[in-house]
C-alpha cells in the first residue's frame, strides 16, 4: 500500500475549540504529530488505523462510525489508514 497524505479540512476554528475533519484514502497518513489539547474523534465511517508512537511502536484501532472517543494532550503518533477502503473521522479539539 503506497502512503499518501490524509487530507484535513478545518471546520471550526475559535478561542475554544477547533473542529477537523480527517479524510483518509487508503495507504494515506497523517504524518507524525503531537496533541497539543484534549480531543474526541468521531469516526464518519467505519475503518482500520494503524497508529505509530513515538518509540516506533505500532498498534492498530478498529474504528466504527458514530462511535466517539476521547484523549488527552500529548499524545504523539503518525496515523495511517490500514484498511482497504477510505476512510473519515472528525477531530474535536478542546482548547480550554
Amino acid at each position: 500500500m503506497e502512503e499518501s497524505k490524509a487530507v484535513s479540512e478545518v471546520q471550526v476554528d475559535n478561542a475554544r475549540l477547533r473542529v477537523t475533519e480527517w479524510r483518509f484514502a487508503p495507504g494515506a497518513a497523517t504524518g507524525y504529530h503531537r496533541h497539543e489539547h484534549d480531543y474526541v474523534v468521531v469516526p464518519v465511517a467505519d475503518g482500520e488505523l494503524e497508529l505509530i508512537g513515538p518509540d516506533g511502536g505500532r498498534s492498530r484501532a478498529r474504528l466504527e462510525r458514530g462511535k466517539s472517543y476521547f484523549r488527552n494532550a500529548g499524545v504523539e503518533h503518525d496515523v495511517i489508514n490500514v484498511g482497504a477502503d477510505a476512510m473519515t473521522f472528525v477531530e474535536i479539539e478542546l482548547k480550554g
